[in-house]
């Protein structure tokens, strides 16, 4: 009796231990900051960006936020409500912050200006800076507090609120500048893009209570299955044509810096119909000890899950993967396509294991078709992790390759040569087209006034320039600079990059 009745507190006991094991220690929730400013008391009053916060403040609530709504914030409430935005956010949570109000661009920095912004003119941007609160500071906070996933969302893009007439304003005009150099994990969406300034209403029998944005946004964030990427487009496109219809240009533009997918309202179509189909009953499960190198099924919130980066060259592609701890080998296969390969070693010590460092790249072919890669490593302890699932997109991959090859050499994208005349050559961004929707350029102006056509991307082969391609133009004798500006192919805007005809070469 003795004996069975040990037996069975053993069990309730190695059950509960479970139990609590199963329990994790931080559910990820969503926490959002939606901010409007209206009643500024030093430049122009706004009408609609409270509404505009109310209308995304409802908006996330019904997508799981808990919602923190601040309207006609001053310096000092600005701050304070951050602060408590601040200590919403736990480690692993999904943070949402959402300005509509005046916003202001200098030296390629973004301000959100406060009701209480004094009304600057040319040469006081200092006051301007010290009384408003810096963009790109937001996103470091977010960082600090180890929020997974940061949306960011601007309805600001509207005139420049310093301008008066017979005074000279702070040198600014309408719009915000792009926000290109996002850390991983951040999305963040603008109402329109440089130099661009949003619509609050259409006409004046546009009765909506919400900008043109806002109105489309809210709208699409609620549809069911469409992940971040998908909601930025379809804000775009519709803004894009409502605007056309009153001969204006405003295109929202999204910067994405996400590892995944992210959907806010319902999981992806597919995954939906999947999970709506009967599951079969768990089998029974006996306690044992796992056999040695049997894989283990990495969990999502795994802290040593690689991550990939793709990058397109003449014979294929090389992905290389990058793991947070040290690992003792490496093997991978396309899914659900024949046995794990090993990566191999190259010939370097890892100073952590005192081993040769497992080669972390391979090499696929270039006509290699989208699918998932399957990688698994060796942990320091011996045991096989894995196998983690990457997503191969050849199309995505070159696009992002591209695209951080031209801003990594944004100085080579003009060239200039004396050869019978004045030339101006643009083969490099030629050899880059993929990544590019439309390249524009001004010939002694700031302001990019022409299209610079160039040819479609070939997949195939998207390095390659032809004999047939136009590889320059000619250019006035007495040009002495030329503007350039790209927008890539997600939407984004480059900055305007001046390129001087004094530093051409003579060769």
């Amino acid at each position: 009796m003795t004996s069975r009745l040990f037996r069975i507190l053993a069990v309730l006991g190695l059950a509960m231990s479970l139990c609590g094991f199963a329990m994790p220690a931080h559910a990820e929730k969503r926490v959002a900051l939606v901010v409007g400013n209206n009643d500024y008391k030093n430049v122009p009053k706004l009408l609609k960006a409270v509404n505009d916060a109310r209308t995304m403040g409802d908006t996330l609530k019904q997508l799981g936020f808990s919602v923190m709504v601040a309207e006609n914030q001053n310096r000092q409430q600005f701050s304070e409500t951050l602060l408590a935005f601040d200590r919403a956010i736990e480690p692993g949570d999904t943070a949402f912050f959402f300005y509509a109000g005046h916003g202001f661009e200098i030296a390629g920095q973004n301000y959100l200006l406060p009701t209480d912004v004094p009304a600057a003119t040319e040469g006081q941007e200092e006051l301007v800076r010290d009384a408003s609160i810096l963009a790109d500071r937001i996103v470091e906070r977010l960082q600090n507090k180890k929020a997974r996933t940061s949306i960011l969302v601007f309805d600001a893009c509207r005139n420049n609120p310093f301008e008066r007439a017979g005074t000279r304003a702070v040198a600014g005009g309408g719009g915000l500048a792009p926000m290109t150099q996002l850390p991983e994990g951040v999305f963040s969406v603008f109402s329109a893009g440089p130099r661009q300034t949003a619509l609050d209403r259409l006409s004046n029998d546009d009765a909506n209570p919400n900008s043109v944005f806002t109105r489309t946004f809210a709208r699409e964030l609620l549809q069911p299955g469409e992940n971040l990427v998908q909601v930025a487009q379809h804000t775009r496109r519709l803004v894009s044509e409502m605007a056309d219809t009153v001969k204006h240009k405003q295109v929202p533009v999204y910067f994405d810096q996400m590892v995944d997918d992210v959907f806010l309202s319902g999981a992806a179509k597919d995954a939906a119909a999947a999970a709506a189909r009967p599951v079969d009953p768990p089998p029974q499960k006996v306690a044992a000890l796992p056999p040695v190198s049997v894989p283990r099924v990495p969990k999502e919130e795994s802290t040593n899950a690689p991550i990939a980066s793709f990058s397109r060259h003449n014979g294929g592609w090389s992905v290389t993967f990058s793991f947070a701890d040290p690992t003792l080998g490496i093997s991978w296969r396309m899914a659900g396509n024949g046995d794990f390969r090993e990566t191999g070693f190259i010939d370097t010590l890892d100073p952590r294991t005192r081993k040769r460092l497992p080669n972390p790249s391979i090499e696929l072919p270039p006509d290699a078709a989208a699918g998932t890669i399957e990688v698994r490593y060796v942990d320091q302890s011996g045991d096989m992790q894995g196998p983690f699932p990457i997503k191969f997109d050849p199309e995505a991959a070159l696009i992002r390759d591209q695209r951080k090859i031209l801003d990594m050499t944004a100085t080579s994208w003009l060239s200039f040569r004396e050869f019978n005349g004045l030339l101006v050559y643009y083969s490099h961004l030629l050899s880059y087209r993929c990544a590019i929707r439309e390249a524009r350029i001004g010939i002694d102006t700031a302001v990019p006034d022409k299209v610079l056509k160039l040819p479609p991307c070939d997949l195939r082969d998207p390095s390659a320039i032809s004999a047939g391609m136009q590889l320059y133009q000619k250019l006035p004798p007495t040009t002495q600079f030329m503007s350039v500006e790209l927008t890539y192919r997600d939407g984004s805007v480059s900055e305007i990059k001046t390129f001087r005809t004094a530093n051409r070469s003579n060769n």
